[in-house]
């Protein structure tokens, strides 16, 4: 652990098969923002120094210890203490290589020249590291490279180190899925952290996909904007419809992930609240256990036949309960008496 005048390295590896599409979705975090860790402006964070390349100047040439790859050499000499390390990107199969040749690498071999495999980086790296922060699907599960068939082997950094890998802290792997990763999902981990490895904060809790508990808890279904028209039987077959949208391809009710209730940026967006199915991107099994995306999942032929039936019963009583609660007391009004449109029936029950 890190006493107070010691900062926290924050070791940021790209390298791995990825589109750096979580780097890109970080700046966009607000609670807390990439700015508020770096400045170190929340209460009682400690002192870091960021080390990723989507903002870091130091690049280019070899120039010493001016260089960015200068940092994760020292980490690898044992000159880097404490730090953190975060992957983004899939981890390939370098055994898979026959002859010369890598599938994605980080930096140069001072001796040979040679790019240094992303895979060599994670074994040399990993045992001196405080905790490891695998960021995105693609670093968590393999993702979109791991797909069935796919030549390079590739993995996510728990398969590769292995599920049960603890760091010299004992602390798990970490995983924060998404494709992209949600912004405030990553940032808020990354604080978690960096207050455990102060002495500030209890074991980051994990489930058993190590992802952590208070932000994947729950079901996008929990916090969809339409699941008061799934309760209700109201499933739509097009887009651009507010029912639900379990019809058309979401696998919202099984899926681990509050981008619905937490938005994207400051609150606003979330796949199905805008229109988008959810395709599980924050599931291990992504994507090839939710493919083809937009045809009707598993067992949801059955559970909306069901909503259906029951739906249709209580959107009646709901109706009925509105007719009497959706008017003013009669006390209210001059003569004494509720206003003439609250005693006429309506000609339509809603559906």
């Amino acid at each position: 652990m890190s006493t107070v005048e010691d900062p926290i390295h924050i070791l940021w590896i790209n390298a791995g098969l990825s589109c750096d599409g979580d780097s890109v979705a970080l700046t966009a975090a607000t609670q807390p923002s990439i700015e508020d860790i770096v400045l170190g402006t929340l209460p009682g964070l400690p002192k870091v120094s960021v080390h990723w390349p989507l903002i870091d100047f130091e690049s280019g040439p070899e120039q010493g210890a001016d260089t960015f790859i200068e940092w994760f050499r020292k980490a690898d000499n044992g000159e880097l203490d404490p730090f953190v390390l975060v992957v983004e990107g899939s981890i390939p199969n370098e055994d898979l290589i026959t002859g010369e040749g890598y599938w994605s690498g980080f930096g140069n071999d001072p001796e040979t020249r040679q790019p240094i495999p992303t895979s060599t980086w994670l074994d040399r790296l990993a045992p001196k590291a405080l905790a490891i922060l695998a960021a995105g699907t693609c670093a968590t599960y393999g993702g979109i490279h791991a797909m069935a068939g796919n030549p390079t082997g590739a993995m996510g950094v728990p398969d590769y180190l292995g599920w049960d890998w603890k760091s010299k802290a004992q602390i798990p792997i970490v995983c924060v899925p998404g494709c992209p990763v949600q912004p405030d999902n990553l940032s808020e981990t990354i604080t978690y952290l960096l207050y455990q490895a102060s002495g500030q904060a209890p074991m980051i809790p994990l489930d058993e996909q190590l992802r952590p508990r208070w932000l994947f808890g729950a079901t996008v279904h929990h916090g969809c904007d339409r699941a008061g028209y799934y309760e209700e039987g109201q499933f739509t077959t097009q887009y651009g419809t507010p029912q639900c949208l379990v019809k058309i391809g979401c696998w919202g009710p099984v899926v681990k992930c509050n981008v619905p209730k937490r938005g994207w940026i400051n609150g606003v967006g979330g796949c199905p609240n805008v229109g988008g199915i959810c395709i599980a991107c924050t599931m291990p099994g992504f994507p090839d256990r939710f493919m083809p995306f937009m045809d009707e999942p598993p067992g949801a032929h059955l559970s909306t036949a069901a909503s259906g039936v029951y739906g249709a019963v209580i959107r009646r009583l709901r109706a009925i309960t509105a007719r009497k609660a959706d008017i003013e007391p009669h006390w209210r009004h001059r003569d004494g008496h509720a206003p003439r449109h609250a005693e006429e029936p309506r000609e339509k029950v809603l559906t």
